[in-house]
């Protein structure tokens, strides 16, 4: 893959870049800025882009703001964003052109290679990576989306897992069920959310957003 490492720390951006280069990937840019990011982003048209949010020049959400600019631009840009806290709104911000390649992954998270490596392929190949930190969170802060309480205890589970990127198959490892099983559970909560699109890929991206949408 190509990617593009958008990180103003010198540490954390080398090591990205050697951990990347070390599995065989191709790192044809960096980036220490918002605006540099974008530039790279617009240039280069990676396969995936690993962007801190808060960059310079004014260390507020310079990268995640290049993210989106470019997103804008080439839709279906895939952005993994890396964040040092929790923040619900821009995992929402990420999801709600709802065309799928964006993941939210702790900077914490970048320190487990296989997790982070993994988070880089599942959106590189168009789909979602939350970090399982960010989607505790929102399971804490309840709901009051009507749509998401017809929902049963076990279709929030598998929701949830969702929510982290994860397939169905991977979904059912994780809950000990079958991959047909957790098929049944996804179209039973698919049809309670008003998600009818035959584009399996994209409502699962819109159920995850409605998700990610409590506030």
């Amino acid at each position: 893959m190509r990617i593009v490492v958008a990180e103003d720390l010198y540490l954390l951006r080398d090591g990205m870049v050697r951990l990347i280069e070390a599995c065989g990937h191709q790192v044809v840019a960096t980036a220490a800025t918002g605006p540099e990011t974008l530039e790279a982003l617009r240039t280069w048209r990676p396969d995936v882009s690993v962007i801190d949010v808060r960059m310079p020049p004014n260390q507020s959400d310079e990268g995640l703001r290049a993210a989106l600019a470019a997103r804008s631009e080439m839709p279906g840009l895939p952005v993994l964003i890396l964040s040092q806290h929790v923040e619900q709104l821009y995992a929402r911000e990420l999801l709600a052109d709802g065309s799928g390649g964006v993941g939210y992954l702790l900077k914490e998270s970048v320190f487990d290679a296989d997790q982070f490596l993994d988070a880089l392929e599942r959106v590189a190949a168009g789909g979602t990576a939350m970090d399982p930190a960010v989607i505790a969170k929102l399971l804490s802060t309840g709901s009051p989306n009507q749509s998401l309480d017809r929902l049963t205890e076990r279709e929030h589970s598998v929701l949830a897992l969702m929510a982290e990127g994860l397939s169905n198959q991977a979904i059912g490892h994780r809950l000990f069920l079958s991959e047909g099983t957790i098929s049944k559970y996804t179209t039973s909560l698919f049809a309670k959310l008003g998600l009818t699109d035959d584009d399996n890929s994209n409502r699962r991206v819109r159920a995850v957003l409605a998700y990610l949408n409590k506030p």
